[in-house]
């Protein structure tokens, strides 16, 4: 995993709005304290979510947008994608791919953090169709798509030249395999972590709930990889994509 005085820029790519809150927020927020530039490209704008049967699916994507950009600010992030695709269905199809290379090669990240491809039915949430589709996705794009100059031709006629990212950092793997996991201590980060998630309103409003769920998940993590005591830590498979 590369160091974070190594990283000048990273992107994060996942499928709705929370879902980089829910994974990875502590991690970015030790990037962004570090003075990595972090951009989130988000593939839906989770117009799907929440429970309320009277609020028009434009208006709770538009909400979603601004939950997400106010959940932002808190670890440091400032730069917000919203690709706009169908929240419920999505698919790894090449024009997701293209929509995520160009981002790739607008933002030219050392560092991609992404969602999982791969079903993990110890951890079904993580597994959600979109989470999926979004990862594989982005796994493409990062390679071969963003740093080919001969695919998707027309993102050359934009203006967007290739690049090639280092690592992928993946999200949601779990740590009962440990090979190729690397551990991130969030324990200074973690109350921004769970700020970041309570801005998501329509989506969890039991503080309470979700500081002990997060709490419970990070430190199995930290414990996992021998942290010290009190410790808490994300964790991600990290691919070297040079």
């Amino acid at each position: 995993m590369l160091a974070h005085h190594e990283i000048e820029r990273a992107l994060v790519v996942t499928a709705h709005p929370d879902d980089v809150d829910f994974g990875a927020a502590g991690t970015v927020a030790t990037l962004t304290d570090a003075g990595v530039a972090v951009t989130y490209c988000l593939v839906t704008d989770g117009d799907a979510g929440g429970s309320d049967l009277t609020m028009p699916r434009d208006e709770m994507a538009r909400l979603r947008r601004l939950e997400q950009t106010d959940a932002a600010k808190h670890v440091g992030v400032h730069d917000l994608v919203f690709l706009g695709w169908p929240d419920g269905r999505v698919e790894a199809t090449l024009a997701l791919r293209e929509a995520i290379s160009r981002v790739i090669r607008e933002v030219r990240p050392r560092v991609v953090i992404c969602q999982s491809a791969q079903r993990n039915l110890d951890r079904i949430y993580s597994a959600h169709p979109d989470h999926l589709a979004a990862g594989e996705a982005t796994i493409c794009a990062v390679y071969p798509d963003a740093r080919n100059p001969f695919a998707f031709p027309g993102l050359l006629d934009e203006g967007f030249e290739p690049w090639s990212v280092d690592e992928v950092w993946v999200m949601g793997t779990g740590i009962a395999e440990r090979h190729g996991i690397e551990p991130v201590d969030i324990t200074e980060q973690f109350g921004r972590k769970i700020d970041a998630l309570m801005c998501h309103q329509s989506q969890h409003t039991d503080a309470e709930r979700i500081t002990e769920l997060m709490r419970g998940w990070t430190t199995a993590t930290a414990q996992a990889f021998g942290l010290p005591e009190g410790h808490l830590a994300e964790a991600f498979r990290v691919v070297n994509t040079r």
